[in-house]
Parts: structure tokens; C-alpha cells; sequence
């Protein structure tokens, strides 16, 4: 039987929800719905999708590494956008990280997030040691 590993990035909205940023089983790592939050629980790059989408894949970077994967163990992306035509800039931002990984990928529109200024959130999951 595999351990668990919790991770926990901070965000005011993890003991509310009852979740971690990321869990780690054997050797596949979930990151939840990641939210464009700096440090301080703000929203950052208020009305820029460009920055948000990088802000959240910084966050999922950081989560992954804590429970011991990387980039490169990353296999499926998805990205939530609240105006789908923000989709092409923020794939771009999905490339600088992903380029050379190339994950399968899922991008869509959904309605709104919990904090209307959010504009993105992103979701990885990976397995460790795998091509």
C-alpha cells in the first residue's frame, strides 16, 4: 500500500474546501484547480489572463516539486477560462512551461470562479519516474 502525501500551498482556501494542493500517491501527483493567488491570498494580475495563467503554473511548479515530481513528470493540463477568447494567450503561457513536455491538454470555458476576478485557473496531474 502506497503512503500519502499532502501538500499544502497556503491558500486561505484550503482548510475552508477540505482540500491539498496537491496529493501524492506512489508515484502520481494531483495538483486541485489552481487559482492566480500570490502570496498574500490576493488575486494577481487583476483583468490579465497572461499573468494569471503564469501565476498558477508557478503555483502547480512549487506544489509538484514539494511532493517530489517536476515539469517534466507532468502528463495531463487542463486550463478553465472564464472568456474562452483569452484561450490563445494563455496556451501560450501552457507552452513556455510545457513546450518541450507537451502534455495532453483541455482547455474550456467555464461560467465564473469563486472570486469574480479570477479569469483562469489550471489543474496538472503527473506520474514520477515515467517517460
Amino acid at each position: 500500500m502506497s503512503s500519502r502525501q499532502n501538500v499544502s500551498t497556503g491558500s486561505p482556501y484550503e482548510p475552508i474546501v477540505g482540500i491539498s494542493r496537491a496529493v501524492r500517491i506512489g508515484n502520481i501527483v494531483a495538483v486541485a484547480g489552481t487559482a492566480p493567488l500570490g502570496p498574500d491570498g490576493k488575486t494577481v494580475g487583476q483583468g490579465d489572463p497572461v499573468a494569471q495563467a503564469v501565476r498558477c503554473f508557478e503555483i502547480a511548479k512549487a506544489a509538484l516539486e514539494r511532493a517530489g515530481a517536476g515539469l517534466e513528470d507532468v502528463i495531463r493540463t487542463r486550463i478553465l477560462l472564464t472568456r474562452i477568447d483569452d484561450w490563445r494567450a494563455v496556451a501560450e503561457v501552457h507552452g513556455q512551461f510545457f513546450r518541450d513536455i507537451r502534455p495532453v491538454n483541455t482547455i474550456m470555458q467555464v461560467s465564473r470562479f469563486i472570486d469574480p476576478e479570477w479569469l483562469v485557473e489550471t489543474e496538472v496531474d503527473a506520474v514520477v519516474g515515467e517517460a
